[in-house]
């Protein structure tokens, strides 16, 4: 497929004998060992890689100097070149492999690191990841060729024209291929129809003419192509040839044989579009004289000179050095143009050179004028495809101001060193240099001014041995860190003083290079006055503790002094006016002493859900329907002067908890609400049904989920950010002493907290306050009112119905047995938990048990119920408590039939919950 000059390169096999078939197969090998050789001493660096883990199958010797001579072979990249993978070049070759695509990069930058932590080196480099497809068209490897510019000079342009020589050639991989059918006429070849084509001939010809005849769509093509193909369908004899094809306008390797059956004159061509290879060897000679260009205008001596010591080359700078014209300078001996003393200097070196070693000296090489020069000479070999060297590059180069500025660097880093050396004798700190082993390499004076061992001493043994048994585990799992490659920075331990005292020592330490450097301080009198300030912290918070309870004990004193006055007035008052027969006002008596009663068993309860201990009653409660009921009796204890206002929501959630603690932490909201509005104000009480997903819990402290949240906000005077923080301690309170327990909002936070839920104080100064209850929803119905009944509307007991009663208080158990016998009922009494289990494990028929949690005789009121049930498993148990832990009632989960009512109790709901007990039974 060409026209101009060719060359028949093939051989008919057929026609060979055997000798001549070795002599071809030796040809071969030789021309393939010949290739390899070419390869491996190409100028540019050149690496095959291999499926999707770009694995290294092939390398020249250029690839491994850009790579600091590391084993790759059998590698991937990514293992064999860390360095690489970090810079992203095999995210580039992911690219290449997933696309098809090259990538060609120019000057890109690679930081040459061959072993972690080692030195690196800054290169430059002009490179091409050239995808390799199999027969198939999918990518199986990519070709990696490029050159190292880093030492970038006016050659750049002849580096480029190789650049782009070698593109050239990868982009003409894949091979042009097509069979096509001769026509003669007689023995001469006319036409030739395109049978067959595969896409890269329509690539390089620019011509999608499969099923056409040549004539019909090339009618001008040079009869070159007709004769050549037309004598290989002929006489079968392959053809290997070049050519020019002018109605392409393009050059083409070309290889022809026949194929198929003869008689159907079928030839199958392979072709190359060689058009830029031939245009790049134009140019490259082009690129000769340019390099001359570029060579002479170097300030640096460049020369070649064979291994005969005769000049090859010469650039324009020998005649700045030597005063004498490069073209002289070519085909001169060495020794000639040296002289003999030059020449003796530079002959061992260049001896080593030809032996096939890369040299570099520095020697004197005066100016012309006399001045001193220092000149950096580098030999380096040239070997042939035989590997034999034929000759040496030299490049020379004045580095006199480069040996000053070293010199001035040595003097500077000695005069750092003699500071460092100073520093280190004088400081106070302990600094020193240890080991892996576990020995100090050495330490500064400050360490046996510290430890009272000399530093003889504390070389001749392991660290260990001084470090404070305590603190050995710490120290070596520090040591291990360094190890590592850890920094242990603000590391403490103890060492022991040569007197025998221990020593706090505070490390900041690095592993460098195999050893550990470390800057250690005395840090024994913080530590010593740290614990002195601990001491006094414990000291002030245990005075704090004290004030706190003497304000709690007084508040307590003088409530409970006020409520027991009208509980003991009442009282003699009523036994005064008995003993004079007038009975008229003992009705008005008994008023004042139960209301103070009720009052004390209110502050006991505050008492009890300050500590989180109060037993609760949780039912399903409907706290809209809650707070309506009680809304009358918040309006007549904030005043005329506070406006209240309800908002409700429509399809409130229900909420599991104890309604009467909900009411009294509501009115103790109201009531400070109130408080906090001397000259009157709004109190709005608002319920909501809230999701707290995982970031609100963690911001408020409990679990994600569903609550029911009942918020009181008051217009009032607001608090400071200290005050909020402390409203939910026990015993703080903002009221004259005397006036208030500071039990408050500690009783509203342990009921919530109890509960399950939670509860947060938002305040601004002058802006108001807004407190939030958040209860566990209940996901079910709230139970209908509990309406207490009067003692005289209980129904009666049934014939024989008999309840035991246990309990350690005397009072409680009359009592209790008075209301029972009110009843009908029979009561059997019983003062300890061991009385009350033999009655249970009697044969007495027993309706109910009514028992106090808290009791004598080493077992308490639930226990005592479980063993009873033993023998009796459907006993009805009813636990009446003032104080009780919840893990004893099983944290407010009870077994069916049993029941808790708290003390005090009004004695009606007493009677109503004993006789729905036995009802229900």
């Amino acid at each position: 497929m060409s026209a101009g000059t060719s060359q028949d390169v093939s051989h008919d096999p057929e026609t060979l004998s055997r000798e001549q078939l070795e002599a071809e197969v030796r040809l071969l090998r030789a021309q393939s060992a010949s290739l390899a050789q070419m390869f491996e001493q190409a100028p540019s660096f050149i690496a095959l890689l291999t499926g999707p883990e770009h694995r290294f199958v092939l390398t020249n010797a250029a690839y491994q100097r850009a790579i600091d001579h590391r084993a790759v072979l059998g590698r991937t990249v990514a293992q064999a070149l860390p360095d690489a993978a970090a810079q992203g070049y095999v995210d580039l070759l992911d690219a290449v492999f997933r696309s098809g695509r090259p990538h060609r990069a120019t000057a890109a930058r690679f930081d040459v690191q061959a072993a972690p932590g080692g030195p690196v080196h800054e290169r430059y480099l002009d490179f091409v990841y050239q995808p390799i497809t199999d027969a198939n068209g999918a990518v199986s490897g990519i070709f990696v060729e490029g050159h190292d510019v880093t030492e970038r000079t006016l050659a750049e342009a002849a580096l480029r024209e190789n650049e782009a020589r070698y593109r050239t050639l990868f982009e003409s991989i894949e091979v042009g291929f097509c069979i096509v059918e001769m026509k003669f006429e007689g023995p001469r070849a006319v036409d030739y129809r395109i049978v067959e084509a595969n896409p890269a001939f329509v690539r390089q010809t620019g011509a999608d003419v499969a099923g056409q005849w040549v004539s019909a769509f090339a009618p001008n093509l040079e009869r070159h192509w007709f004769d050549t193909y037309g004598r290989v369908a002929l006489t079968g004899e392959p053809a290997h040839f070049e050519h020019y094809a002018d109605v392409f306008g393009r050059w083409f390797d070309v290889r022809a044989l026949r194929t198929g059956d003869p008689a159907s004159h079928r030839v199958a061509i392979f072709f190359s579009d060689i058009t830029d290879r031939r245009t790049m060897e134009a140019r490259a000679e082009a690129g000769e004289r340019e390099l001359r260009l570029i060579t002479d205008a170097l300030p640096v001596l460049i020369s070649f000179i064979g291994a005969d010591h005769v000049y090859r080359f010469a650039n324009r700078a020998y005649d700045e050095w030597f005063s004498v014209p490069a073209e002289r300078i070519i085909g001169r001996d060495v020794r000639d143009l040296l002289g003999p003393e030059a020449y003796a200097a530079r002959r061992p070196f260049m001896d080593r050179a030809l032996a096939g070693e890369a040299v570099t000296f520095d020697l004197d090489w005066p100016h012309r004028d006399g001045r001193s020069r220092v000149a950096e000479i580098r030999y380096l070999p040239r070997r042939t495809t035989e590997g034999r060297v034929d000759g040496i590059h030299v490049f020379v180069q004045d580095v006199t101001a480069r040996k000053q500025t070293e010199a001035d660097l040595e003097r500077q880093v000695a005069a750092r060193t003699a500071e460092r050396d100073q520093v280190w004798q004088a400081s106070s700190d302990l600094l020193c240099v240890a080991n892996f082993d576990g020995y100090f390499l050495s330490l500064n004076p400050a360490w046996p001014r510290t430890l009272g061992w000399s530093e003889a001493e504390m070389k001749a043994r392991p660290f260990l041995d001084f470090v404070h048994p305590d603190d050995v585990a710490v120290t070596v799992e520090a040591a291990r860190g360094l190890a590592r490659g850890e920094a242990q920075l603000t590391f403490e331990n103890r060492y022991r003083h040569k007197d025998g005292h221990a020593v706090w020592l505070s490390w900041n330490a690095v592993p460098r290079d195999g050893l550990i450097y470390a800057s250690v301080r005395d840090v024994t009198a913080v530590k010593d006055q740290t614990e002195a300030l601990r001491l006094t912290e414990e000291a002030l918070r245990q005075s704090q503790k004290m004030e706190a309870v003497g304000q709690l004990t007084g508040g307590l004193a003088h409530d409970f002094n006020n409520l027991l006055a009208g509980i003991s007035g009442s009282l003699e008052l009523m036994q005064t006016r008995m003993s004079q027969g007038r009975i008229g006002d003992l009705d008005r008596y008994m008023t004042v002493a139960q209301g103070a009663a009720k009052r004390a068993a209110a502050l006991t309860h505050r008492l009890l859900a300050f500590s989180r201990r109060q037993t609760l009653d949780p039912k399903p409660t409907d706290v809209d329907r809650l707070i309506r009921g009680m809304e009358e009796l918040v309006r007549r204890t904030v005043g005329p002067a506070i406006h209240l206002e309800v908002v409700g929501l429509a399809g409130l959630w229900p909420a599991l908890i104890d309604p009467g603690q909900l009411e009294n932490a509501l009115l103790n909201l109201c009531i400070n609400a109130r408080d906090a509005m001397p000259d009157g104000g709004r109190i709005t009480i608002e319920t909501a049904n809230t999701w707290i997903d995982e970031s609100g819990g963690r911001r408020h402290d409990m679990p994600a989920g569903q609550y029911l949240g009942v918020c009181v906000t008051d217009t009032g005077t607001g608090m400071a950010p200290d005050l909020v923080a402390k409203v939910f301690e026990p015993f703080f309170t903002t009221k004259p002493t005397g006036e208030g327990t500071g039990l408050g909002l500690s009783m509203v936070y342990g009921f919530a907290r109890q509960s399950g839920g939670q509860v947060r104080i938002y305040s601004e100064v002058g802006q108001g306050t807004t407190v939030c209850l958040y209860l566990p929803r209940h996901y079910g119905e709230a139970d209908a009112d509990d309406v207490t009944r009067k003692l005289a509307e209980i129904r009666r007991a049934g014939q024989g119905e008999t309840v035991l009663i246990v309990d350690d208080e005397p009072s409680v158990r009359m009592l209790v047995t008075e209301v029972l016998e009110d009843l009908g009922y029979t009561a059997i009494e019983a003062a300890d938990s061991i009385a009350g289990l033999k009655v249970l494990q009697s044969d007495v028929r027993i309706d109910l048990l009514v028992t106090d949690v808290g009791l004598p005789g080493g077992m308490n009121g639930r226990q005592m119920a479980d063993a009873g049930r033993e023998r009796r498993p459907d006993l009805k148990v009813l636990f009446i408590t003032g104080y009780a832990e919840n893990a004893v009632l099983g944290n407010g989960h009870l077994r069916p039939g049993m029941q808790v009512l708290t003390k005090p109790f009004v004695l009606e709901t007493l009677a109503s919950r004993i006789r729905d007990l036995i009802a229900d039974a």
